[in-house]
């Protein structure tokens, strides 16, 4: 397969022209009206520091459906616990700086650079990039942060300082975004933890279309505080 390289033009090739390894395409820019054409098209950046920009479109796709969620009882208790509290929208360059610099085994560097966080940082002050923040003793112990399209929430990164911190960011999140009436979390890439939570992978035209009929929906906002159940 071909490996596209982008012009200025905001325009991608069709997903199915990706490589069997997800890659799709190269070069182009972070500007934001990119960014959401990517996303709204099932494509995303991942690239490394000092490599060229790398667009992607997996096949299949890693989802995790609203409606399939679980989490097991003691992660719950830890959620009913108080231990930590959860915002929405508070410190989003703080949950983004902290999935930078969270060291993740087997990787020597990140993904996230320093124009991505910027890109990021100004969809987030359009409203298009939102962030979940867990704390405890009013310090960040965890958090994470995904582009919202129509209904659907594209994780991008999350981390954690604290044993359970990230994790119960995600319990609220999928508890909030179930009463939002959003279908999806678009996980993108296979992780063996978030299968636990019952993430799993579905062939990439299905993801397409299910995306296309939710990207259409009216977007979503998360409120300031989660709704939890």
């Amino acid at each position: 397969m071909p490996i596209f390289q982008l012009t200025r033009a905001i325009s991608f090739p069709d997903p199915a022209w990706a490589e069997p390894g997800g890659l799709l395409a190269v070069g182009g820019d972070l500007r934001p009206e990119r960014l959401l054409a990517a996303y709204r098209n099932g494509i995303f950046p991942w690239y490394s520091e000092g490599e060229p920009l790398l667009w992607w479109s997996p096949d299949p796709r890693f989802v995790l459906f609203t409606a399939e969620f679980r989490a097991h009882h003691s992660l719950r208790r830890v959620v009913r616990s108080g231990r930590f509290e959860v915002t929405f929208n508070r410190d989003f360059r703080g949950v983004v700086v902290g999935c930078r610099t969270a060291p993740r085994r087997g990787q020597a560097g990140t993904w996230i650079t320093p124009e991505m966080l910027d890109a990021y940082t100004a969809l987030h002050a359009a409203g298009h990039v939102q962030s979940v923040e867990v704390w405890r003793d009013g310090r960040l112990a965890g958090g994470l942060y995904g582009v919202v399209v129509g209904r659907c929430f594209c994780g991008e990164s999350m981390f954690a300082r604290e044993r359970d911190a990230s994790k119960v960011g995600l319990v609220r999140l999928v508890q909030t975004l179930r009463k939002l009436g959003s279908p999806l979390v678009d996980c993108q890439v296979p992780t063996g933890h978030l299968a636990t939570f019952g993430a799993r992978e579905i062939p990439r035209v299905h993801f397409l279309a299910l995306l296309r009929e939710i990207a259409a929906q009216p977007a979503l906002r998360l409120p300031q505080a989660p709704d939890g159940d």
